[in-house]
């Protein structure tokens, strides 16, 4: 069976996963891989066959995508000319991890394709929603990456074909400790105002992960590095908590290895207060914004926060089964 694994490339979380992912899907027949989108710094340890800018959101600098940048960057032309001219006949299976160009070339040639990705969770009308549904962000999950088949990844199992998260091996398999610092990764946040702003806070060590810098520094006790896997790997497990933006893989990460946990969702970013009331549901605090207002609710997390005490078994394998099951009935 000739197999086309789609990966989503905007950050760095659908890669991270992929990369456990991958072994499993070989085990069922000639895998080729695809990735689309921009703004990822996790590199696969496996060639990549199609690569493609695909429709990117770019990160802004004040708690939000960058709407300007993201128009500028992505055209729709070019985007309808990959999804005609993709060889999708070429394959038996489509494996989509929430990639629009695989997804549509699919739909349109009539070939064989099924979402794992956790995106495909929210689709469950089981999985938690936040207090106010936004219609134009619901229409995106059903839309962006079409597909009528799924399972789905999501920090509880929501529903029949939803497995807890995939924790990459260098987690799983890594020695937590607490050296005393606390990881920050907000990728839509400014480094330098993130650097003023805990200035001010409590007195700890803070490690913050930047998308908008190159090169390595440190203000006091505050370093900031330019985002690198190993070296944010390094960071969250040694560190005493970790405060990130609402996705999926990092929160899952950082509860797996027993960490406190605070989270604050993208703004105009649908999926991400999804996960942030899941998580709150789970006992997560969720901060709404980073600002001056936040350092009272920040200040707290790190003298009352607590891990939630949370292991998930590695589900890989089984998920990888389920849907090969579901796509072959």
């Amino acid at each position: 069976m000739n197999i086309l694994y789609a990966i989503q490339g905007t950050g760095n979380g659908h890669l991270s996963r992929a990369v456990d992912i991958i072994p499993e899907l070989k085990k069922y027949g000639d895998l080729d891989l695809f990735v689309s989108g921009a703004q990822a710094e996790v590199k696969l340890p496996y060639p990549v066959k199609y690569k493609s800018k695909g429709l990117s959101f770019y990160f802004g600098k004040s708690g939000g995508i960058n709407f300007l940048k993201t128009f500028q960057q992505n055209s729709s032309k070019d985007v309808m000319k990959e999804i005609k001219s993709f060889p999708i006949e070429k394959y038996d299976l489509v494996i989509n991890d929430f990639e629009p160009i695989s997804s549509w070339a699919a739909k349109k040639k009539e070939v064989k394709i099924i979402s794992l990705s956790h995106q495909s969770a929210l689709l469950s009308k089981k999985a938690p929603k936040p207090k106010f549904i936004d219609p134009f962000g619901e229409w995106i999950l059903h839309n962006y990456a079409p597909v009528k088949k799924y399972v789905g990844f999501h920090f509880e199992e929501y529903d029949k074909n939803i497995f807890t998260p995939v924790i990459r091996a260098s987690i799983r398999e890594a020695k937590a400790s607490d050296k005393g610092h606390y990881t920050v990764y907000l990728p839509a946040y400014d480094d330098k105002k993130l650097v003023q702003l805990f200035l001010k806070a409590t007195k700890v060590r803070w490690h913050i992960f930047s998308k908008h810098t190159k090169t390595p520094y440190h203000v006091g006790r505050i370093s900031v590095y330019p985002v690198s896997g190993a070296d944010f790997i390094e960071s969250v497990v040694s560190s005493a908590g970790v405060l990130c933006g609402a996705g999926f893989e990092t929160p899952a990460e950082v509860l797996h290895l027993n960490k406190k946990l605070l989270v604050v969702p993208m703004k105009s970013q649908y999926e991400q207060k999804c996960n942030a009331a899941a998580l709150k549901k789970m006992g997560v605090q969720v901060l709404k914004k980073v600002k001056k207002k936040s350092l009272k609710k920040i200040n707290r997390w790190l003298e009352e926060g607590k891990p939630l005490d949370i292991s998930f078994p590695d589900v890989t394998a089984e998920a990888v089964a389920r849907a090969m099951e579901k796509v072959t009935k």
